[in-house]
């Protein structure tokens, strides 16, 4: 019982000295300095890839030859608003929302180089 309310006794000095040292600031800064770097590491790269893919598509015209997200591959022959019109064989024409297309493997005949 006496080895009960010894630890009993202690019990409130030992939390008094466990609390942190320092200000408001020095305890935020390793969250704000993880924040950082997972924007410089994963959000940065990923805009810049991002607009590279926009402006692809601003600049795809008739004839070009492209890659669809699921791996069809084509040559523009109308560019509407939305959507390419996309022929994939001789007689063979889909119609294919603009964010779908992955890359372009030629522009008006000239072969692109992959970055």
């Amino acid at each position: 019982m006496t080895n009960m309310t010894s630890l009993l006794t202690t019990l409130p000095v030992l939390a008094q000295t466990a609390a942190p040292q320092g200000g408001g600031l020095v305890t935020f800064l390793p969250l704000v300095l993880l924040v950082g770097g997972m924007y410089f590491l994963m959000i940065a790269p990923q805009r810049k890839k991002q607009k590279a893919h926009e402006k692809m598509l601003t600049e795809l015209q008739s004839g070009d030859e492209v890659v669809t997200t699921g791996g069809i591959y084509g040559t523009i022959t109308n560019v509407k608003d939305d959507r390419f019109v996309i022929r994939i064989a001789d007689t063979t024409k889909v119609e294919v929302g603009k964010g779908f297309i992955q890359s372009v493997t030629k522009r008006n005949g000239v072969v692109e180089e992959k970055k």
